[in-house]
């Protein structure tokens, strides 16, 4: 379904060796570029003496926020074989970051996308997947005298209350699954006339 999607809610890690040279992964749950920015930077002090941080990202339920970063590997051997990783599982809101430590001996392309690929595997296999919903927020105003109603359709439906405000007039703002957000608004609505 399209309000459906998987992330990762848990860090992966992951550990690939080829000749003599370490490729050190982690794979993490970010929402935002501002996420990505921040754990890339903290990688490169970290791993200030590692040759390449490469990484891929992927953001968003319909999956078209992404970037793949070579860091100064011949290109599309890191960025594009790590976010490839992340495409065959259909994740998105994951960040892999794969540290590489030189060995002293050339791996050549193919060697380098394979390295690369299997260490961003090994990170994503490391790391717990779980369903997420596409939800949206439903407002909604009504009198006091309407609770009853209001928390019916709440208590039938199962969204998540965001905030909700009790006064002369009260509002309630309400997370629902896209796929089920109209008929939670039609079923409000109708409560303004039976009410009134």
């Amino acid at each position: 379904m399209a309000d459906e999607y998987t992330t990762i809610s848990t860090t992966g890690e992951g550990y690939y060796t080829e000749k003599r040279s370490k490729f050190l992964s982690w794979a993490h749950h970010v929402e935002t570029a501002d996420e990505v920015k921040a754990l890339v930077a903290d990688y490169r002090k970290k791993y200030y003496d590692a040759r390449h941080v490469c990484y891929a990202y992927m953001l968003g339920p319909a999956r078209t926020d992404f970037r793949a970063n070579d860091d100064g590997e011949p290109s599309s051997t890191a960025g594009k074989p790590i976010l490839g990783q992340i495409n065959s599982q259909e994740l998105t809101d994951v960040l892999v970051v794969v540290v590489r430590y030189y060995g002293g001996v050339n791996l050549g392309t193919s060697g380098l996308i394979v390295a690369y690929r299997e260490a961003a595997a090994l990170a994503l296999a490391d790391a717990k997947k779980e369903q997420r919903q596409v939800e949206e927020v439903v407002s909604y105003d009504f009198p006091y005298t309407m609770m009853n109603s209001v928390m019916r359709v709440v208590k039938d439906m199962q969204p998540r209350i965001v905030s909700q405000t009790f006064d002369n007039t009260c509002q309630i703002r309400l997370a629902i699954r896209q796929g089920e957000a109209e008929q939670l608004r039609q079923r409000l609505a109708k409560l303004s006339f039976e009410d009134n």
